[in-house]
């Protein structure tokens, strides 16, 4: 009887990993919706340093989005120096990830000046344009090719070169 309450109990605590797909979709979503953006930060909850390096970097680009919903300026401080840490973390574990590289420019990007986050962003555009013929997962990469035809960092020429990869 100690064996079963002991192997549920080991059952109920197992965290699974939320679906990578789904939380790139959230993630999309949630970038102009305070409410999603909630929900995400939510179901990343369970995500920590010890995590898969893609899911800390998308626990903090979601952490960073907060700071966008937040009512005060140390709320503001906080979420978003809190989502740096995750991202930055990420990039250290996995500094050749393409798409963790994208999630960082993303979030620069769209970084209010006044972070100093905007700095080094041609590093992780340079690492995307060199290295994304490279990624595998197909999804992955027409995730990546959808953010740089969109982004204002990215000429028109290499807009044209990611899209044919």
């Amino acid at each position: 009887m100690k064996s079963i309450f002991l192997l549920l109990t080991i059952m109920a605590t197992v965290v699974v990993a939320p679906d990578i797909s789904q939380v790139r979709q959230q993630y999309r979503e949630a970038s102009t919706d305070a409410e999603k953006t909630k929900q995400l930060y939510n179901d990343l909850g369970d995500i920590s340093k010890e995590s898969d390096a893609l899911l800390i970097a998308y626990k903090g680009a979601t952490t960073t989005l907060m700071a966008k919903y937040a009512k005060t300026i140390k709320e503001k401080k906080a979420f978003f120096r809190e989502g740096v840490g995750y991202i930055e973390f990420a990039v250290e574990q996995a500094p050749n990830n393409v798409e963790i590289r994208y999630i960082r420019l993303s979030v620069k990007e769209n970084a209010p000046r006044i972070t100093g986050y905007k700095k080094h962003m041609d590093k992780d555009k340079i690492h995307i344009l060199n290295h994304l013929s490279e990624v595998k997962n197909k999804e992955s990469k027409k995730y990546i090719q959808g953010y740089v035809s969109q982004s204002d960092v990215f000429d028109a020429n290499e807009k044209r070169s990611v899209s044919r990869q």
